[in-house]
């Protein structure tokens, strides 16, 4: 069965990733994951399922189809170090003279 614009496919609610930023964080960590119907929902669900004890100031939810990631598998080539690409650094330009800041 074909899902409809929501992202349901037999029935089921899509399912939604959760990111909170604590009171005392920079940034939003992923906090986990639910099924709710649209995202005004995911976002009250987040709420009361992630920040029960008032720890955050703000929440994101994505819909987990719209997340990319990398492959587990491919771990070692995606992460490899660029030492190995020379090109990458500036050792090939020569600086002219008039320039003092670089």
């Amino acid at each position: 069965m074909t899902g409809d614009r929501t992202g349901r496919s037999g029935g089921e609610w899509p399912l939604w990733e959760v990111f909170v930023r604590s009171r005392r964080g920079l940034s939003h960590t992923h906090a986990g994951s639910l099924h709710a119907p649209d995202a005004e929902m995911a976002l009250r669900n987040a709420r009361d399922l992630y920040t029960r004890r008032a720890e955050g100031v703000s929440i994101w939810v994505v819909p987990s189809t719209a997340v990319t990631a990398s492959s587990p598998d491919e771990k070692d080539a995606f992460f490899a170090s660029s030492a190995d690409k020379p090109y990458r650094h500036p050792t090939f330009y020569e600086i002219p003279e008039g320039v003092k800041h670089l």
